[in-house]
């Protein structure tokens, strides 16, 4: 199939972009363009096959080779009584996780000021949830928590954007799904994302969802899904501290007794310690406990016993900063599955951790 990404999002920009400034004619605004670029080279103990994806695949999926994790142009409208933003993207992020169907658009959304301190946006969006981010740049690490890897990464709908104070802001989110841009099923999904700033260096959040992604003849029965996050940001001095937890519940989704409710517990918790401007060094702590597989999905283990993904991990690393808006980063992880999850496949043997090398190179303009 020949891709026509490109002209279809100039299309897209340029309508939308158009259409708010016709509506903004006599409003003052301003126009930001802006790019991200990150580049790779992986190493994995897991033979999956010579350009094929790693195991939950995202940042970095490719092993033994270099690659393009991401490339984005984004153009934003800020005025006084109008919004918009339309961002486009490429590289193996978007391909190995993003949407099949509108796999070339990170977000496109437009929003018009209802109140001094209200907006209403509508279209698509990056995902509201969770402590990390999904690009390099926007983390500690490179690499994503497993935990992060299974939060939704886009979404579509309508936000209300709430901001009372400087220090507060309550988005209310109504979508087609989780980690969805098209509805599956004709029900309508809710979101809720607050934050509290104490200061430039400290703030506390709390994201949800709540919804059921059963889709149309798959089953008739529901399976409505409450997401939890609570996450907090705090720096002292030179040390950059954050911390996220998830709790998962979902109905009629027992591997034992369908009939019953399952539930899942993820958590990051991670460290920066800023040596200064250009050097710093960064460890990260995860884990991720889906018995029942309805997050992560199930298999069989060693035992024959049908059970999720049930894991531990550690992330280090180093990063240089040659420039404000670029930088260098080398580190190491080790994810380590439960006693009976040998799912990598390495030196001619099944094993129940893998350990990953990544160097990565990126920059935003």
């Amino acid at each position: 199939m020949k891709r026509r990404l490109p002209f279809h999002i100039i299309l897209i920009s340029f309508f939308l972009l158009s259409a708010i400034v016709v509506a903004e004619q006599k409003d003052s605004a301003i126009i930001k363009l802006n790019g991200y670029v990150d580049t790779y080279y992986a190493y994995y103990t897991d033979s999956v096959g010579i350009g094929n994806y790693q195991k939950f695949p995202s940042v970095d999926p490719r092993s033994n080779s270099f690659g393009l994790d991401h490339a984005m142009i984004s153009a934003q409208y800020d005025g006084q009584k109008y919004r918009g933003v339309v961002t486009a993207h490429y590289g193996d992020i978007p391909r190995s996780i993003w949407s099949s169907t509108f796999n070339g658009i990170m977000e496109a959304h437009a929003g018009v000021k209802l109140c001094p301190k209200l907006w209403l946006d509508a279209g698509f969006f990056r995902t509201h949830t969770g402590a990390e981010g999904l690009l390099p740049k926007e983390n500690f690490a490179s690499c994503i928590s497993i935990s992060t890897f299974y939060e939704p990464y886009y979404e579509s709908g309508v936000r209300l954007d709430y901001h009372p104070c400087s220090k507060v802001t309550v988005d209310f989110y109504v979508l087609n799904g989780y980690n969805m841009y098209e509805d599956n099923n004709n029900k309508k999904s809710v979101g809720l994302y607050a934050i509290y700033n104490f200061n430039d260096n400290a703030n506390i959040g709390y994201t949800n969802y709540i919804g059921d992604d059963t889709p149309l003849a798959a089953d008739t029965i529901s399976h409505l899904r409450i997401y939890q996050n609570i996450f907090a940001n705090y720096q002292i001095g030179k040390l950059k501290m954050q911390l996220g937890i998830d709790f998962f519940l979902q109905q009629n989704s027992n591997i034992i007794d369908q009939n019953k409710t399952a539930s899942a517990l993820t958590g990051v918790l991670n460290f920066k310690y800023l040596f200064n401007d250009r050097f710093s060094v960064y460890t990260r702590g995860e884990f991720f406990n889906d018995p029942e597989g309805f997050v992560g999905g199930f298999f069989a283990d060693s035992t024959s016993k049908l059970t999720g993904y049930k894991l531990w991990g550690n992330t280090t690393g180093i990063e240089y900063k040659p420039t404000d808006n670029s930088y260098i980063r080398l580190e190491g992880r080790k994810l380590q599955m439960d006693s009976n999850q040998y799912i990598y496949y390495w030196n001619g043997a099944k094993r129940n951790y893998r350990l990953e090398t990544l160097i990565n190179l990126g920059i935003s303009f």
